[in-house]
C-alpha cells in the first residue's frame, strides 16, 4: 500500500540513482585487458552461433515443454561440442507448487491444435482464419486452457469497461487480458488478445507469456481460459464487424496442463584450481518464442566459452585460475531454483554476465548496446571492468554505446546481497521493435552485433577468472577512478540545486541533501575499490577527496545565502521515524518477492518486488542488522526521496510470512 508520509529528504530533489555520468571515450592507451580485447576480437567467428540461434529458435519458437526439452538436449550437445566440462541438464519440477526462492514455478503445459476462424458473417478467404498454432506458434497464449473436444462455435465480445451486466458465458472476449480471474469468474471461454508493442507490424502478432492469476507464470490452480492471439489486422477486420453486429466465431484448442520438468542446462570450463574453484558465471535464458529475446543472448554466451576454450587448447590463452560457467535456463525461475539447489556453487561465484538482448541490424537506430550495472547496494569492482572493455572495443567497430544504472526485468538480480553475485548485463534494441512478437526471427540478426555481445563476454569473463594480484591491483584502480567521478557528480548535482535556490528553507535542505549524497556515494565507491583490493591508500584518497566536496557544498550554500541577504545556512535536520527505528528485517530467502502464491486480493494494494523499482531497492537493502530507517535513508538516497509508507509495507510482508523482524 502506497501511502503520503512526510519525507526524510528534500521534496522536490532529483533521484541521485540517475544514468551514470560515465567518460565512454577510447581509453588514452592500452591496459591490462586490451592484449585480450584484440585476440578475441580475431578469434572470435560468429557463423556457427547464427547456426545455434537457427537451432534453438526451431524449437523454443513453439514454447511447449516438450519442445523445452528438446532445445535442453540441444544445447547440452552444443556445450559438449564447444569442449564444455561436466555439462548437466538439471530438471526443476514444472508442477506449479515448488518454489525457486519466492519464485513459484510453472505449471508444465503443451498444445497439438490451436486455431480461431470467423464462422459468421461472411468474410474473404483471406480474413476468415484469425490464429492458427500449427503456421504461427504465436497464435496461441502460452497457458492457454483447451476448448471443448474438437472445438466450439461461441461468439466475440468487445468488452469496454465493467463486466457487469454482460453475458460472457462460454464466449471470447477481445482485447485486454488484464481481467482474467475476473473473465473466469463470469464463465467465460477466454480471450482473443490484440495487445501488440508494435502495431505497425500489422500482420505479426504479440506473444501471450503472462498468464497467471497471480503473476507472470501459469501457477497450479490458476484459471483455464483459452488464449489466442491475433494480428493488428485481424483487430480491425473483428472490430469492424462488431460495430455491425454479433461476430461467430469457432475456437479449437486441444491444449494440457501437466506435472513435468524446466529444464535448465550448465557446463564449465575448469580452472587450474580444479573442481572447487572460484566460478565466474555467464547466463542467458532459454525457452522464449523469439530469435533476438533470448536465443542470441545464450548463443554468445556458449560461442564466448567455445572461443575461449579453444584459445586454451590452442596455447593463446593460458588456463584461468577460477572456473567460467555457463548457464541456460527458464527466465528468473530457472534461475532462482539453480541458485538455490546449488549453494555452494553459488557461494564460489565471484562475477556473472546476464545475456538478454537483441543483436539488431547495426544500420538501424537503437541497436547500440547499453550496459547495465549493479544495485548500489551490490557496488562492485565489476562495473568498472566492463565499462573500461567497452570502452576499449566499441570504438574499435566503431559503434556508439551507453551505460546507465541497474534496473532489471530478467535474470541481472544476482548482485542481490542474498545472492551476492556482482552482475553486468548489455541491453541493445531490435532496430525494428519485435519484443514478443512473431516478427522475432533469426533472419533480423545481425552476425556483427552477435560478434560484440561474444567478445564483451568472453573478455569479461576470461579475465576475472585468469585474474592475479596485479590484475586485481587494475580492477581496483579503475574502481577508484569512477568513485572519483561518482563522488564528485554526487557534489555536482547539489551545486546545481543550490545555484537556483531563493530561500533559507531549500538552501537548509540542500546543504544537508548535498552531505549525504557525498557520503552515500563515498561508502558506495569505497565498497567497489574494496571488492577488487584492499587499496587502503587510495580509499583514504577518495575520502579526503569526499571531504573537499563537501566543503565545496557548503561554501557554495552560505555564498548562495550572503548573495540572498540570507544568515549563515544550518543543515536541515530530518524529524527521526521512531518506530522504523526499531525495526530490523531479516529476509527469509533468497531474492526477490513475487507474492504470486498470494491472491492479488489478499495483498492489500502493496506492489510485489518480482523486479526492479523502490520495493526491490528497500528488500535489498535489509540485511538483518541494518535497522529500518537505515534502510529508508539508502533506498532514499538510491532512488530518490518517496512517498511510500516502508513500514506499512514491511509489516505487511511479514505478516504474510516473507520477511521476519529481528529482536
Amino acid at each position: 500500500m502506497i501511502r503520503e508520509i512526510p519525507l526524510l529528504l528534500l521534496a522536490g530533489v532529483l533521484a541521485f540513482g540517475q544514468p551514470n555520468r560515465n567518460n565512454n571515450a577510447r581509453p588514452s592507451g592500452p591496459g591490462a585487458a586490451t592484449h585480450l580485447l584484440n585476440l578475441l576480437k580475431q578469434e572470435v567467428k560468429p557463423n556457427q552461433t547464427m547456426q545455434d540461434i537457427k537451432t534453438i529458435w526451431e524449437t523454443d519458437r513453439y514454447f511447449t515443454f516438450p519442445k523445452f526439452e528438446e532445445t535442453a538436449r540441444n544445447v547440452a550437445a552444443m556445450m559438449k561440442r564447444a569442449g564444455m566440462e561436466d555439462v548437466e541438464i538439471g530438471n526443476p519440477p514444472a508442477d506449479g507448487v515448488t518454489q525457486g526462492g519466492w519464485w513459484t514455478l510453472p505449471l508444465a503445459w503443451d498444445i497439438k491444435t490451436g486455431t480461431l476462424e470467423i464462422v459468421d458473417p461472411s468474410v474473404p478467404a483471406e480474413l476468415r482464419v484469425l490464429a492458427d498454432y500449427q503456421k504461427v506458434p504465436t497464435s496461441i497464449g502460452m497457458w492457454s486452457g483447451p476448448t471443448p473436444r474438437g472445438g466450439v462455435d461461441t461468439e466475440i465480445v468487445l468488452v469496454n469497461g465493467s463486466l457487469e451486466g454482460l453475458d460472457l458465458k462460454g464466449k471470447l472476449v477481445l482485447g485486454s487480458r488484464g481481467a482474467k480471474t475476473d473473465l473466469a469468474r463470469a464463465g467465460a471461454l477466454g480471450i482473443v488478445s490484440d495487445n501488440t508493442e508494435n502495431p505497425n507490424l500489422i500482420d505479426e502478432r504479440g506473444w501471450v507469456n503472462s498468464f497467471g492469476d497471480n503473476g507472470w507464470s501459469f501457477t497450479r490452480g490458476s484459471a483455464p481460459l483459452v488464449c489466442f492471439s491475433i494480428t493488428p489486422r485481424g483487430s480491425q477486420t473483428l472490430r469492424a464487424l462488431l460495430k455491425k453486429g454479433p461476430v461467430k466465431v469457432r475456437a479449437n484448442v486441444d491444449s494440457r496442463y501437466y506435472s513435468g520438468v524446466y529444464p535448465y542446462i550448465t557446463g564449465v570450463i575448469r580452472g587450474t584450481d580444479g573442481a572447487n574453484a572460484e566460478e565466474v558465471l555467464s547466463l542467458g535464458h532459454l525457452y522464449e518464442q523469439g530469435a533476438h529475446d533470448n536465443a542470441t543472448g545464450f548463443s554468445a554466451i556458449l560461442s564466448a566459452a567455445e572461443t575461449v576454450n579453444r584459445l586454451i587448447k590452442e596455447g593463446k590463452l593460458p588456463r584461468p585460475k577460477r572456473s567460467i560457467r555457463i548457464l541456460g535456463m527458464g527466465e528468473c525461475y530457472g534461475t532462482m531454483y539453480y541458485l538455490e539447489h546449488n549453494l555452494e556453487r553459488t557461494k564460489r561465484t565471484i562475477a556473472a554476465m546476464c545475456i538478454d538482448s537483441p543483436a539488431g541490424l547495426q544500420n538501424l537506430a537503437g541497436t547500440e548496446y547499453t550496459w547495465i550495472l549493479n544495485p548500489h547496494s551490490a557496488k562492485s569492482y565489476v562495473d568498472s571492468l566492463a565499462l573500461r572493455l567497452a570502452a576499449e572495443y566499441y570504438p574499435t567497430v566503431g559503434r556508439p554505446w551507453h551505460s546507465i544504472e541497474h534496473r532489471s526485468s530478467t535474470d541481472n538480480y544476482l548482485g542481490d546481497p542474498s545472492i551476492g553475485i556482482p552482475t553486468v548485463m548489455p541491453n541493445a534494441g531490435y532496430g525494428v521493435l519485435a519484443h514478443h512478437n512473431s516478427a522475432d526471427t533469426p533472419a533480423t540478426i545481425d552476425p556483427k552485433s552477435e560478434r560484440d555481445l561474444i567478445v564483451m563476454n568472453a573478455a569479461y569473463t576470461y579475465f576475472i577468472a585468469a585474474a592475479g594480484p596485479a590484475e586485481k591491483r587494475w580492477m581496483a584502480e579503475l574502481a577508484l577512478t569512477r568513485g572519483y567521478g561518482q563522488v564528485a557528480a554526487a557534489a555536482e548535482k547539489t551545486l546545481d540545486e543550490i545555484s537556483i535556490a531563493n530561500d533559507a528553507g531549500t538552501l537548509s535542505r540542500l546543504l544537508f541533501m548535498g552531505r549525504e549524497r557525498v557520503t552515500y556515494s563515498l561508502d558506495r565507491e569505497t565498497q567497489a575499490v574494496k571488492s577488487a583490493w584492499n587499496l587502503e591508500d587510495g580509499v583514504a584518497a577518495l575520502r579526503s577527496f569526499a571531504e573537499s566536496q563537501k566543503a565545496r557544498v557548503d561554501r557554495m550554500a552560505q555564498d548562495r545565502a550572503a548573495a540572498l541577504g540570507l544568515p549563515k545556512i544550518q543543515p536541515f535536520v530530518p524529524a527521526r521515524n521512531l518506530e522504523a527505528e526499531k525495526i530490523i528485517v531479516k529476509r527469509k530467502r533468497m531474492g526477490t518477492i513475487t507474492m504470486d502464491n498470494l491472491p492479488r486480493e489478499q495483498r492489500d494494494n502493496f506492489p510485489v518486488s518480482s523486479f526492479w523499482g523502490v520495493p526491490t531497492s528497500a528488500l535489498y537493502w535489509c540485511d538483518g542488522k541494518r535497522n529500518l530507517a537505515e534502510v529508508i535513508r539508502l533506498t532514499n538516497l538510491e532512488m530518490g526521496p518517496q512517498q511510500m509508507d516502508f513500514v506499512a509495507y514491511f509489516k505487511f510482508l511479514q505478516k504474510q510470512g516473507y520477511v521476519e523482524f529481528v529482536p
